[in-house]
């Protein structure tokens, strides 16, 4: 099966006042298509970075990162991003917020209609054609990040990159959009790569959680496949034994291997 993602010895190093930051040593991963991937560790150990590489915002110091057997060169296309901050334009509609990403990557081969057919069922996919002529003001916090998550899925990626969507909205909003994104992956059959620093949606939404060591020279620690069977309910693993034998396995290593290391 082909790999959407390969990253080999992937190094990542900034040039500070104070000399080479080495941020991210020895990465190697790969990830199949349709796959969920979580990326979680400690703040500082590089997962945002990892991200950034896989996204083509950053350009790594050395090693080869490859999506769908085309090198990473730049942003694309084929990587939809939904950040932690929405960051709509607050002088758009919900519709002309995403409709500015369909014209950018259809707007050479598709005419008008076929254009905002595309935005439609994008704001659809989100359970949000009723707020598609609302401004970014005139919405919670939730539907913003359920706006950004259209714009990137509108483009059609081979890879959906998150990073800490869900990380500022309260605890209710995050299950919500949590239970939505499972939906919309299934419906999809999305390759996602995700950053978070919560062990219960690392171990609710992924396929496999990448766990990152202590920076500075952080690498890939652990990997630990999540077997559970899909789709999830919340309800009903809150009682399940094998899912709180990941979640312990995660806390294992974020708070006693790693503690371990960083003492």
């Amino acid at each position: 099966m082909k790999k959407y993602v390969q990253i080999e010895d992937v190094q990542m190093s900034f040039e500070t006042r104070q000399g080479t930051f080495v941020a991210l040593k020895d990465i190697d991963l790969k990830i199949d298509p349709g796959e969920f991937v979580t990326l979680i560790g400690h703040s500082g150990c590089g997962k945002s970075t990892l991200l950034n590489l896989i996204a083509g915002l950053l350009m790594p110091t050395d090693g080869i990162m490859l999506c769908a057997d085309r090198e990473i060169a730049g942003p694309g296309p084929d990587r939809g991003v939904v950040f932690q901050n929405h960051s709509l334009l607050p002088w758009l509609t919900c519709f002309e917020n995403v409709l500015l990403a369909v014209e950018r990557v259809f707007g050479a081969t598709e005419n008008r209609e076929q254009l905002r057919q595309r935005t439609g069922a994008a704001l659809s996919l989100v359970h949000l054609s009723h707020a598609e002529h609302k401004y970014p003001h005139e919405i919670s916090g939730g539907m913003k990040q359920r706006v950004g998550i259209a714009r990137a899925l509108s483009m059609q990626p081979k890879v959906l990159l998150m990073d800490e969507p869900f990380g500022a909205l309260d605890a209710l909003t995050r299950a919500h959009l949590q239970d939505e994104l499972m939906k919309i992956v299934k419906e999809t059959n999305s390759t996602v790569v995700m950053v978070t620093h919560d062990v219960d949606e690392a171990v609710l939404l992924s396929d496999r959680i990448v766990m990152m060591t202590n920076g500075p020279a952080a690498t890939i620690g652990e990997i630990l496949s999540v077997d559970l069977p899909k789709p999830r309910n919340r309800l009903a693993l809150a009682n399940d034994a094998r899912y709180h034998q990941l979640r312990g396995a995660v806390l294992e290593f974020l708070y006693q291997k790693q503690a371990k290391e960083a003492a």
